[in-house]
């Protein structure tokens, strides 16, 4: 049985055809009771991931796995990260209504999408073209305006800067001065670092012109970063 169309962002169930059922709904909610168990205790966070169906940025063959608190493959050597640490790095984003957040890596365009709905205004670039329109396309039949860009994101979007969040949806090699200078006064930026084996999740809180705070958060495993400023892919 199907049930309507979940509204994203306020936006009317006709302007998409995508569908979530019942049973995918409760499959849901049984991932966020998980994630309430693993530690994620803000119910805003909570509440926009109930509220985006994760299943909309899936590959359609395995929709089946869309609940699973498991990372999975997209194309371009990517990956739609692990609800858990989609979850972990928006809470230490700490998302403010009207916040303006680069996103470093669009991917499937699942993490912009609980960015946009917590009240954000959001900038993602992708390196990946066919990931890049596949995100592009999508946020438009869900009726999300969110900025998407091609380019290199390991440079960050000087252009655009400052931002009062920045995140890094892939592993990076070292936390650049480049990046943390996009940062408005405080301001956040959430990122993997390390190894490509394993990465500690830093957050940098920018307290003013030259002043930051560095805290760590726990091991991850990411895909790495690529870009000038990423890992080679030679």
């Amino acid at each position: 049985m199907s049930a309507k169309n979940n509204d994203i962002c306020s936006v009317s169930n006709t302007k998409h055809l995508l569908k979530d059922t019942y049973k995918l709904q409760g499959q849901r909610a049984q991932l966020i009771k998980e994630l309430k168990n693993l530690g994620i205790s803000s119910s805003k966070v909570l509440k926009a991931m109930q509220a985006v169906p994760r299943h909309f940025f899936f590959p359609i063959d395995f929709i089946d796995k869309a609940y699973e608190n498991i990372a999975f493959p997209i194309d371009g050597g990517q990956t739609i990260s692990q609800p858990y640490t989609v979850a972990k790095q928006t809470e230490l984003l700490d998302v403010k209504k009207g916040d303006k957040i680069l996103e470093i890596g669009t991917g499937s365009g699942y993490q912009s999408a609980i960015l946009k709905i917590l009240g954000a205004h959001v900038y993602s670039i992708e390196t990946v073209e066919k990931l890049h329109v596949q995100a592009k396309v999508l946020f438009a039949k869900l009726g999300l305006d969110i900025v998407a860009i091609k380019g290199d994101g390991s440079l960050g979007l000087q252009e655009l800067a400052p931002f009062n969040k920045i995140i890094l949806t892939a592993a990076a090699p070292q936390l650049r001065k480049s990046l943390t200078q996009q940062l408005a006064i405080n301001g956040k930026l959430v990122a993997p670092v390390g190894d490509l084996a394993v990465q500690k999740m830093i957050l940098v809180t920018r307290n003013d012109d030259n002043d930051y705070t560095e805290t760590d958060h726990g091991n991850f495993n990411f895909v790495p970063l690529t870009g000038i400023h990423g890992w080679s892919t030679t």
